[in-house]
């Protein structure tokens, strides 16, 4: 009978788009085990009676126990109330697994509400350590879209939803030792193995960028019958649907298609903006790859930087190049032969036709080019080198993956507002802060500019927003000015590009109640390689490593704890192009980036970052960091405020092979009292910096991260130090 019921459900739930992916063979199922799964809907415990292999045992959680339709359909089926946090509950389920049996657990204990994973429970690694039962991991994805979930109101509901049910082989667990008695790494180890799932179902690694904004929009564009939710909103405040930049797009694609040739690299030289936005889709529609030109470099590298990239093309605006006043930069780019083309020109050239004709293609739902992969997707530049910038050669697969992997560990919906400063030019700012909302179907509002401290707090107030993502520095600015209700609903914000500081943190905790988490990544890797999020959070830590990204910890000499993180996984880039062989890509070795960050995983996998190796001095035959003795000026001047600035670097010394130098706009540092603390607080000598420069400022990039490397060559020049035997700072 059993078997019967089952068979008749599975036959009804395949005639309602329910599909089952079993990624082992079923001979090889273990005798006994424990399938852990997410939970979406009050469906869930039938699509796993139905198609699961074997005849497991269901442990329900209360609410699911005691509904009247969940137990007449299981009828059939071995199922027994189960309370996570009861440890009898748990025993009798450990005692039927180490009998031999299978058994299902929900390791949320309860269905989600924002359609992601929310808290896990221990009960499901318990029930696996202690009977020795291999973990099934199992992903459902699609109830979540009906109306048998509880994410009314958070994402769009539909009658039918596709229903995709992946099983994934068996995973031996096994706690370590010293992990054994703490029970909240038993969660963590579970957590990590559903994390990996989301990844994996929701990851396409063939879809084009354009192809995912499409399957988005049928997702989210409509709401009820008429109703089109706008999602996308700039400071001219005309917000715009999917359809309305998905048809803009189309325009824009059609137009520089005629204007240029498949697979030909485009320059963009435009701020955060809805017509920004368009144009990347555009270009990405047909194929022609956006250059992304950081604007606050100065003429001179954007020349390099089209030149490096092989453009013919500079797309722009007249609006943008008038308000920044960088017209001698774009007569500059002009001398040096590339076409620059202004969008509010193209109005007097894109007719009537153009507009019907990406009218009907968006109605058709046509995707110019479906496939992304590992296609060029978009070109950038990292802020970091010395001499002429490096173009960094990202494909549709390195973006995608890197944006499915930030939903794995923070879920965000149309109930969101992501408030965007941060450039599009800067990795951080297109892949996390614009496309990874417009991509999973979140609310975005794009702002041309991170550094107007005071608009962007009215503005966060005025929209409402929920997500935001930023740097140390911009965020200490808008701590410093905005009022307390300002961010009122902010639920959670990300900060990357450089170091939180302590101080930062605290000033958003005290003054707001907002926890700001840490990410890290680099333009090379699309861009996030590890972060926090809202379930496993340490202070001081850059959060976890994202899902399926590989890594190695590599010795560095005169380093004694940790080493150079070295990382491979699909968000790493396609290669490099150098400034001096322009147009040819250059692939990274066996697909592994060096971040060249010393760093130390603790036992559970929380990475944290001891230093940068271009970030150490070698006096005298010893490693000094730059970075600790940036730390002890900041510790021993402490009292003076947090609004003064400090920046070491090393400079070539005769004897000693290098010299630290610090640059501030404290007079009041002096090196008596630097040694002073040096002394009393038992320190090296060698953190003495031997030269102390006084600066009104010091440089920045445009995302407020310290530029070491302009630093340093303005030191070299005032200590009037050859430049060519510096080392990178």
């Amino acid at each position: 009978m059993r078997n019967f019921i089952r068979l008749c459900l599975r036959i009804t739930f395949r005639f309602f788009k329910v599909r089952c992916e079993i990624r082992f063979d079923d001979d090889h199922l273990p005798q006994k085990g424990v399938y852990v799964s997410n939970h979406v809907s009050y469906l869930d415990p039938l699509l796993l009676f139905a198609f699961l292999p074997g005849n497991p045992i269901f442990a329900l959680n209360g609410h699911l126990y005691r509904n009247k339709w969940v137990r007449t359909f299981m009828k059939t089926a071995d199922i027994m109330p189960f309370n996570p946090i009861e440890p009898g509950d748990i025993k009798e389920l450990i005692a039927k697994v180490d009998s031999g049996r299978l058994c299902v657990i929900f390791a949320e204990g309860r269905i989600t509400e924002n359609g992601g994973l929310m808290k896990i429970y221990e009960a499901p690694g318990l029930v696996a350590d202690k009977s020795q039962a291999p973990i099934i991991p199992v992903w459902i994805s699609g109830p979540q879209y009906g109306y048998f979930s509880k994410t009314k109101g958070k994402l769009p509901h539909r009658p039918l939803p596709k229903v995709r049910i992946t099983v994934k082989a068996p995973v031996s667990f096994k706690l370590k030792d010293e992990l054994r008695r703490q029970r909240d790494h038993i969660s963590n180890e579970v957590y990590m193995l559903m994390r990996d799932m989301c990844f994996e179902s929701s990851y396409n690694d063939n879809i084009s960028l354009f192809g995912q904004l499409m399957k988005t929009a049928k997702i989210h564009s409509k709401k009820g019958l008429l109703r089109r939710p706008r999602f996308v909103e700039d400071i001219n405040r005309v917000p715009n649907s999917y359809k309305d930049i998905i048809i803009k797009s189309y325009v824009l694609g059609k137009y520089f298609k005629r204007k240029t040739s498949p697979g030909e690299h485009v320059a963009l030289l435009l701020p955060n903006s809805i017509a920004t936005l368009c144009t990347f889709f555009g270009l990405s529609a047909y194929e022609r790859i956006p250059v992304m030109l950081n604007f606050s470099v100065g003429a001179a590298n954007m020349v390099s930087m089209c030149k490096t990239a092989v453009v013919k093309k500079v797309i722009t605006s007249h609006l943008f190049i008038r308000n920044a006043k960088m017209e001698p930069v774009i007569e500059e780019i002009k001398k040096a032969g590339f076409e620059v083309i202004y969008l509010e020109d193209l109005r007097h050239e894109i007719g009537l036709w153009d507009k019907i004709n990406a009218f009907l293609r968006y109605k058709i739902k046509r995707v110019p080019h479906k496939e992304g992969g590992n296609k060029k997707a978009v070109i950038m530049f990292t802020s970091g080198s010395e001499g002429a910038p490096k173009a960094v050669v990202l494909s549709h697969a390195n973006i995608l993956s890197n944006i499915k992997q930030m939903s794995s560990i923070e879920t965000i919906n149309i109930t969101d507002t992501v408030f965007n400063a941060l450039p599009m030019f800067h990795s951080f700012g297109l892949t996390v802060g614009t496309l990874f909302p417009i991509l999973e179907g979140a609310k975005l509002f794009l702002y041309p500019s991170p550094l107007h401290y005071r608009v962007i707090s009215e503005i966060v107030y005025e929209i409402g927003a929920s997500v935001m993502f930023g740097t140390d520095t911009f965020f200490r600015g808008y701590a410093k000015i905005a009022h307390p209700i300002d961010f009122h609903n902010i639920r959670f914000m990300y900060g990357g590009a450089e170091a939180i500081k302590p101080d930062t943190r605290n000033m958003w905790v005290e003054r707001q109640g907002i926890r700001v988490l840490e990410a890290y990544g680099s333009t090379e890797c699309s861009p996030v390689v590890t972060a926090n999020n809202r379930i496993f959070n340490r202070f001081g830590s850059i959060g976890k490593l994202l899902p399926k990204v590989e890594y190695k910890i590599e010795h560095v000499d005169g380093i004694e704890t940790g080493g150079e993180l070295v990382v491979k996984g699909p968000n790493v880039m396609m290669g490099y192009i150098m400034p001096d062989n322009p147009g040819v890509l250059v692939p990274l070795k066996d697909g592994w980036y060096h971040t060249g960050d010393v760093v130390d995983i603790d036992e559970i996998g929380f990475v944290y970052i001891k230093d940068r190796i271009k970030r150490f001095a070698k006096i005298g035959g010893e490693m000094v960091s730059l970075n600790a003795v940036c730390e002890m000026v900041v510790r021993a001047h402490e009292s003076d405020g947090p609004e003064h600035l400090y920046g070491v670097v090393a400079v070539p010394h005769e004897s000693k092979g290098e010299q630290i130098v610090l640059v501030t706009n404290n007079r009041n540092v002096t090196q008596e009292t630097l040694h002073t603390y040096i002394r009393v607080n038992g320190m090296s000598e060698l953190y003495l910096p031997r030269v102390i420069l006084y600066h009104d400022s010091l440089p920045v990039f445009a995302t407020g991260k310290a530029d070491n490397v302009t630093l340093k060559k303005q030191v070299m020049e005032e200590l009037g130090l050859n430049n060519a035997s510096a080392k990178a700072a």
